[in-house]
């Protein structure tokens, strides 16, 4: 029973991936319609789409075989974790991972990432409602401090380069 729970939830979550990954997709494509000299789609963007989905099919296998560790601290590293050192192992031994991987536009990419943080804020509208006002005034800082830096070095890199 728990073998066939854990078969159903990878390939659950292969199938998200997928939606995922073709979300991607969409996205560049939308873009490359709006804007024709962005990112073109070629093969080489569907096989970067396809390595970005391996490498995160075997981050969540991963993450399942080390629940079995008796060790707590490797039990409970994140997924995006085991997601990040499999990119980067195969990035590093493969320069032809990397080139297909830039085959897909960065915008698509995060504009799917933020999609999924906002339905996950949207399901703890109760959490978050119940933490007090003082956090908005910390986001506020957080958002001028870090719009201030953004804007303090993007000058500073203008001013060395002569700009």
């Amino acid at each position: 029973m728990i073998r066939e729970n854990n078969y159903l939830r990878l390939g659950r979550d292969a199938l998200i991936l997928l939606l995922s990954v073709s979300l991607v997709l969409f996205v560049q494509w939308i873009k490359l319609i709006k804007n024709p000299q962005s990112t073109p789609i070629t093969q080489d963007t569907f096989i970067g789409l396809g390595v970005l989905w391996l490498f995160s099919m075997l981050g969540i296998i991963i993450s399942m075989l080390m629940k079995r560790i008796p060790w707590k601290i490797i039990q409970g590293f994140p997924i995006l974790g085991w997601v990040s050192i499999v990119s980067l192992i195969f990035c590093l031994l493969s320069p032809y991972c990397v080139r297909v991987i830039n085959a897909v536009d960065f915008l698509s990419l995060t504009t799917s990432v933020l999609a999924f943080a906002g339905i996950s804020v949207t399901h703890r509208l109760k959490d978050l409602s119940k933490i007090s006002w003082k956090i908005l005034i910390v986001a506020l800082f957080v958002f001028f401090g870090m719009y201030f830096m953004d804007t303090l070095i993007s000058q500073i890199a203008l001013n060395l380069s002569g700009r």
